[in-house]
């Protein structure tokens, strides 16, 4: 039997139209779901990942406040922003495209962002509040893939998942929500010895290490649910090597097409669950 394919982009867009209704049905009521977006510097890619946030901002009837900020921002100038966004009630979500210039301190900068407009889930204490299973917004990719696997009816409770990489966005906090569905968890890294036994072990495996097919395919377990959170535009491919996929696994997210789309989706969802929060 061929694997389902855990299609993101369509899921998103069956998300965007209720989204769309809900956003509306807010504005009824006098609230505008808002997200600021603060763009520190020329980094072409991080301009067009804004652009897209903020295109799908606008597409549903959101109002996206666009903060772009010169390359030699200090790091007081920019928390001095995002003191000023927090204080401003028609903003529900920030969010600090990262990275920033090196010279800033993004860390400092990520956690002075108030918890309840934190909806692109970067902040220390919306990590630590997400462990704990109290209310915070988690980080947009693991909480999209694990929209993704709820959607899809795909059984986490006693599995052993096998997560590969560790980034504070992504690898970390996609091992703490797995963990709270009552998956088994291994975390991965560049330095783990014995990699593809580990990965061999997966009923989940999500790669999310950021390099080109890192994993192989003949790493993988049949029957596996894979999870592929990398993208490489200029190799078009994810973290996972996903060649002869359909007949392997029991489920795959796609590259392009899975994990991302769903990424995006998130930041707006968590945006109109802010905004939501003033009516209820």
């Amino acid at each position: 039997m061929s694997a389902i394919i855990l299609n993101g982009k369509s899921l998103a867009s069956d998300f965007e139209s209720e989204i769309k209704k809900e956003t509306e049905q807010l504005i009824s009521r006098g609230i505008t779901p808002t997200l600021a977006t603060i763009l520190v510097g020329l980094d072409p890619a991080s301009a067009t990942y804004v652009k897209m946030k903020q295109s799908t901002c606008q597409r549903l009837g959101m109002k996206s406040i666009a903060v772009e900020l010169d390359e030699k921002t200090t790091t007081n100038e920019l928390l001095n922003k995002i003191h000023e966004l927090n204080n401003d009630d028609s903003v529900h979500g920030i969010l600090l495209q990262h990275p920033v210039p090196s010279h800033i301190d993004e860390r400092k900068c990520f956690d002075a962002i108030e918890l309840d407009k934190d909806v692109d889930g970067v902040t220390c204490l919306g990590f630590g509040s997400m462990t704990m299973q109290e209310p915070a917004y988690g980080s947009c990719t693991p909480a999209g893939i694990m929209r993704i696997l709820e959607h899809y009816d795909i059984p986490i409770e006693g599995k052993h998942a096998v997560v590969v990489g560790r980034s504070p966005i992504l690898g970390k906090p996609m091992a703490m929500m797995l963990l709270n569905k009552n998956a088994t968890v291994t975390i991965c890294h560049s330095r783990t010895k014995n990699l593809q036994a580990i990965v061999k072990e997966a009923d989940i495996l999500v790669g999310a290490v950021g390099v080109p097919k890192l994993i192989k395919s003949d790493w993988i377990k049949s029957g596996a649910i894979v999870i592929d959170a990398g993208y490489h535009p200029q190799e078009k491919c994810g973290d996972i090597d996903l060649e002869g996929i359909e007949s392997l696994a029991y489920a795959f997210t796609p590259v392009p097409g899975g994990v991302g789309p769903m990424t995006i989706n998130t930041l707006i969802y968590q945006t109109l669950l802010s905004a939501k929060k003033l009516v209820e």
